[in-house]
């Protein structure tokens, strides 16, 4: 899976926590959750609970911790995907 999948991925799986419709549409690999996107920390944990479904991964609560950005996100995904 590239990059653009693992975007595009993303993109369905935080759309229905965003509350900044204006950043969503800007998305890039700089979009940070908290401060751009303004998921919270109860929903962003409702976003990893999903990725994991969605990769059939399992991140763990160091990587949860990282998992701040698109970047630190894709970055997560394809350590863990390759690891399988």
């Amino acid at each position: 899976m590239n990059k653009k999948e693992l975007i595009t991925s993303l993109k369905k799986i935080i759309k229905p926590y965003i509350q900044d419709q204006e950043a969503f549409k800007n998305l890039s690999e700089e979009t940070d959750f908290i401060n751009d996107l303004k998921i919270n920390s109860a929903n962003l944990v409702d976003v990893i609970l999903d990725v994991e479904d969605e990769f059939d991964i399992e991140i763990d609560n160091k990587s949860m911790e990282k998992m701040l950005s698109v970047k630190a996100a894709i970055d997560i995904i394809e350590t863990k995907l390759n690891k399988s």
